[in-house]
């Protein structure tokens, strides 16, 4: 079970994205933490070893993953796992046959899937419901619930969760509250801090920002879920690689630098495209106009890159997607490199059109991940598209 030092809470983030849970190694002095890429080692003897028996359970480069991501979300464990549903699909394991889960409606796809159409075969039921509200996520919970699921912005929707007002709720339910903070990521969130239980991230994402690996990370406080979810890494095996690790820990360096960029292009092109007449809505929380702009402020320090807006029809869509040059058509987000998707036939092809319909996730909906390149260029990609659409 990998636990953060104490020295690593010691200094500031873009400090401790640096150096938190990465010693310098002892053997040559690298700078940059080795890969340590091997399946098993060697013991001194029966019984004595040097910290590590087998990959699957501990890996030194994992460890210090383990411990940055911890150290940056202002944990006390980290669990790396092999993608960011690996990672959810570990927290929903600390339930059992019976329980019931508060979810927020505007959920990832794939979150939802893993939900519906594995864990409720064995017996988990979940509620699905609009967590802007903390009065409707209070009339969900009932008395076999036992466990409150949330993203905060969430996914494509861009809506916000008060965090402080769910986890004084969760507290007094002595419900399990978990954040997904794969849009927001420590730099600009820490869900901790305002009563979550446990935070999952999408390491594939921003935390490695470079879109060539796939990953997911378990931060917790509390010692009994680290030493449960470090038995399923152990028991279950759903665990990263020493290289994908490494490729974290890379991205982890710069995510302060980047998180600025992905912040201060998001807020230009939001801008950009509410004031432009070829779009309708658009979702952004730096936005003034976004109805929960206000509690963004305060809970989050940044806004990120992530934007969604109406384009009016599926054809629409299509013909925007389709027409960009610099962003790239592609499942994902979170790189250096700009993305544009259509979550309805994308991401969140898996949940029903009734459903999407019902939170506005309509046929028309197009998501942006604004990259780092020069806003000047990006906006002037979208106008290209946005104006074949018109002929």
């Amino acid at each position: 079970m990998t636990r953060i030092r104490d020295h690593d809470l010691d200094n500031g983030l873009p400090t401790r994205a640096v150096h938190a849970g990465q010693e310098p190694e002892p053997l040559a002095g690298a700078v940059t933490l080795p890969i340590f890429q091997t399946s098993t080692y060697v013991q001194e003897a029966l019984g004595r070893h040097k910290g590590h028996e087998y990959a699957r359970v501990s890996n030194p480069t994992r460890d210090a993953l383990e411990r940055n991501v911890a150290a940056l979300e202002g944990g006390i464990h980290g669990h790396a796992f092999a993608s960011g549903m690996a990672a959810i699909d570990s927290v929903l394991t600390l339930l059992s046959a019976g329980d019931h889960v508060v979810c927020g409606e505007n959920l990832y796809g794939g979150t939802q899937r893993v939900m519906e159409q594995v864990r409720a075969r064995f017996g988990l039921t979940f509620g699905f419901v609009d967590t802007r509200d903390p009065a409707a996520v209070e009339r969900a919970i009932g008395p076999a619930t036992r466990m409150l699921f949330v993203e905060t912005p969430t996914n494509p929707m861009m809506r916000l969760a008060d965090l402080a007002a769910l986890g004084v709720l969760a507290a007094s339910h002595k419900l399990l509250f978990v954040v997904d903070n794969t849009f927001a990521t420590p730099i600009f969130q820490r869900p901790l801090e305002f009563g979550a239980d446990l935070v999952v991230h999408s390491t594939t994402k921003y935390l490695n920002g470079h879109s060539d690996m796939i990953g997911g990370m378990v931060v917790t406080r509390r010692d009994d879920l680290a030493q449960e979810l470090a038995f399923f890494q152990k028991a279950v095996g759903a665990v990263p690689g020493p290289f994908d690790c490494w490729l974290v820990l890379r991205g982890t360096k710069t995510l302060a630098l980047r998180m600025r960029q992905h912040d201060a292009n998001g807020r230009r092109i939001a801008t950009w495209l509410e004031a432009d007449g070829r779009v309708r809505a658009v979702h952004y929380p730096g936005l003034p106009s976004h109805p929960q702009h206000e509690l963004a402020c305060r809970q989050m320090s940044g806004f990120g890159g992530m934007i969604s807006f109406e384009a009016g029809s599926l054809e629409r869509a299509r013909r925007i997607v389709e027409g960009t040059r610099l962003f790239a058509l592609a499942e994902s987000l979170g790189g250096v490199e700009s993305l544009i998707g259509h979550p309805a036939t994308m991401t969140h092809a898996a949940v029903p059109k009734a459903m999407r319909e019902a939170m506005g996730l309509t046929d028309g909906l197009v998501r942006l991940s604004v990259g780092i390149e020069d806003p000047d260029d990006l906006i002037a990609d979208l106008d290209r598209a946005l104006s074949a659409t018109a002929r």
